[in-house]
């Protein structure tokens, strides 16, 4: 594996659409100024790619716009990370493009730079290993940079800050609070914290030893779930019709992702999954139960359950089917000795800590901490 320097001050870094094009619309821009505004107060010079900021109808109309911007990224040196804007629902699309320019592939492995990115970047983290880089899973430009309150979150800010240097020795802990969903994204909004809640849980281990070890693996299981599934365009429309707009040549693409994932090796094999703990966390979609089981079971079916180490589970946005969906864990798992911490502060559900693919981790459920060695 290719390892990234960390960021430094002075850095450019490139702000990235590679998915949804909502970095680009009028009505964010209030938010493209805060971000621009926090990463320059990190000693950033953050750049926007080319086609970051066409909105929402042309980046999903031109997946090939969005990979084009990504390998400009690679090829320029000047440019030391990559943060992506925020995620969306069909990043896979770029993989015909990326995938097959050997030109791209090399410039990954020659010209490494540091990634950071959540939810449907799950598809690119995976792509990106594939091709040797190491990544880093757990925050977005417009969900976490530019937070309306002007500042970071405070867990938030501090696991971004660490990104600035080596994160061997890290200990990721529970955060005191946690946030709900924000309703209001208007400029009206700006300097307004979100709603908060003490937490009352800490982090949960739902079986298994307390204390298990092993490299971090995974992502956001909607998108893994759906790189392993034959696509259900009917069942997406429904489900993620108040999120996304969902056209005719999207529900063609979203029946071919499970192919279109085969295709480039993107999913891990069984094999690769061997001493890894699973990484896993819930859309902002909070899908109900039966379809978490639906996920899970096509991971089982890929053989990752049987070949890990332990599983981490981020906490669910808002607490939503809290827990329901640890009953799903348990039996869908269905091996009592695989260890399952649940609860932890990562992918949707805010704050967010960040977690580098293939660090060695160890995880001590008594302690509270995860530890990345």
């Amino acid at each position: 594996m290719i390892y990234p320097q960390p960021l430094k001050n002075g850095d450019k870094v490139a702000v990235i659409s590679l998915s949804s094009g909502l970095l680009g619309e009028s009505f964010c821009a209030h938010q493209k100024e805060l971000g621009t505004k926090k990463l320059r107060e990190f000693g950033l010079e953050p750049v926007f790619t080319e086609h970051a900021l066409m909105g929402i109808e042309y980046l999903l109309a031109h997946p090939e716009a969005r990979a084009a911007d990504l390998k400009a990224a690679f090829l320029d040196d000047s440019v030391k990370g990559i943060i992506t804007a925020i995620g969306g629902i069909e990043t896979f699309r770029t993989f015909p493009y990326l995938m097959e320019d050997r030109e791209f592939m090399d410039a990954v492995r020659q010209h490494p730079k540091f990634f950071l990115g959540f939810s449907d970047t799950t598809n690119n983290h995976f792509m990106l290993r594939r091709l040797g880089l190491q990544t880093f899973y757990g925050q977005a430009f417009l969900c976490d940079i530019a937070e309306f309150s002007g500042d970071m979150l405070p867990y938030s800010k501090a696991q971004f800050e660490s990104c600035f240097k080596p994160y061997h020795g890290r200990k990721i802990t529970p955060s005191d609070t946690w946030y709900g969903d924000r309703t209001d994204f208007s400029a009206a909004a700006v300097g307004t914290m979100p709603a908060s809640r003490k937490e009352e849980h800490g982090y949960e281990l739902l079986q298994g030893s307390p204390v298990f070890e092993g490299e971090l693996l995974g992502g956001c299981v909607d998108s893994m779930g759906e790189m392993l599934l034959a696509g259900s365009a009917e069942r997406y429309a429904e489900l993620l019709a108040n999120e996304f707009e969902i056209c005719p040549q999207l529900k063609e693409d979203f029946a071919k992702q499970s192919e279109i994932t085969r295709r480039y090796n993107i999913f891990p094999t069984a094999e690769e999954w061997c001493g890894k703990i699973l990484f896993s966390e819930t859309s902002e979609v909070m899908p109900p139960p039966e379809m978490l089981r639906e996920y899970l079971t096509a991971l089982k079916s890929a053989g990752v359950f049987s070949n890990i180490n332990g599983i981490i589970v981020g906490k669910p946005m808002n607490e939503k089917y809290y827990e329901e969906y640890k009953d799903v864990w348990r039996e869908v798992v269905d091996d009592p000795k695989l260890p399952i911490l649940y609860n932890v502060n990562f992918g949707h559900g805010t704050p967010r800590a960040i977690l580098p693919y293939g660090a060695m981790a160890r995880v001590d459920a008594e302690k509270q901490e995860i530890t990345l060695l």
